[in-house]
């Protein structure tokens, strides 16, 4: 069973984002459980904590399709010592969260070098930065996002993916999150059931499904290889319906929440009815 959602807004308290997705027709959803755009929040009250998981439970929404996404200024391959503790301060707490909320995976960007360590340093220095999370977080999983590869962060290629993976100590708590719109423009063609087929059995050579733990369905700005990460409604970028169609009759990628972060959250209803029109 397909799993279709969008990334809701949370303003108010996260107990409005099982509300919010319930509205647009979704059966998955992911949100911030703080401000994306800040270091520090006030914790989540038990209030709070308890309305979100009421509110999950009431419209059925389980754990499993559930997936939360960490602050955009989090850096877990900072080469300075400084920033880089205050970016794994901020991600622990970001895993706290969810394990507050009883959600099971965290979605976050890799991160940056900033053309300041190589490659290398900064892939060892990331999975250092999750092995610290996961001692300090219980039953929450590490869902790492493969990037765009636009300016100077890691996790475009898939072998840098499994790299990572590879250098964390408990393989069960890592796992990936697959967006199409950076996978495409990281240079893996999706345009045609064809090269669909062709990216993800790379992607089981390379990584494997059994770290796929949640998809980002976006179509794209920017065309084929271009490293730049602009995404767009389905259908009205360079990748096509095609991608979407193939994607929906694949059963290995049910039950994972597959999350809409298009342009347009007016559409969003509608681009999920379409999605789930597409099955055959």
């Amino acid at each position: 069973m397909k799993y279709i959602g969008a990334h809701v807004s949370a303003a108010g308290g996260v107990e409005n984002a099982p509300k919010n997705a319930m509205e647009i027709g979704a059966k998955a959803f992911a949100l911030f459980t703080k401000n994306q755009r800040q270091w520090k929040a006030a914790p989540l009250t038990p209030d709070s904590i308890k309305k979100f998981k009421e509110a999950c439970q009431a419209n059925g929404f389980l754990p499993q399709h559930i997936l939360p996404h960490d602050s955009y200024l989090i850096n877990l391959g900072h080469p300075d010592k400084e920033a880089l503790e205050k970016s794994r301060d901020a991600f622990i707490d970001e895993m706290q969260r969810c394990e507050q909320l009883g959600l099971d995976r965290l979605n976050f960007h890799p991160g940056s070098h900033l053309n300041q360590v190589d490659l290398e340093t900064c892939i060892k220095t990331i999975a250092e930065s999750i092995n610290i999370a996961l001692d300090k977080t219980k039953g929450v999983i590490a869902v790492i996002e493969n990037t765009a590869g636009q300016g100077t962060n890691v996790g475009h290629r898939f072998e840098e993916l499994k790299t990572i993976i590879n250098l964390v100590d408990d393989k069960t708590m890592v796992g990936v999150c697959i967006d199409t719109c950076h996978a495409f423009t990281a240079g893996y063609d999706l345009r045609t059931k064809e090269e669909f087929d062709v990216t993800f059995s790379q992607f089981n050579n390379v990584v494997g499904f059994s770290y796929l733990k949640g998809m980002h369905i976006n179509d794209s700005k920017k065309e084929l290889a271009t490293r730049v990460d602009r995404h767009e409604s389905i259908g009205k970028g360079y990748i096509g319906f095609s991608l979407f169609e193939t994607l929906m009759n694949d059963p290995r990628f049910d039950n994972i929440p597959l999350i809409l972060e298009t342009p347009d959250d007016t559409i969003w209803k509608e681009e999920i009815a379409l999605l789930y029109a597409m099955q055959k």
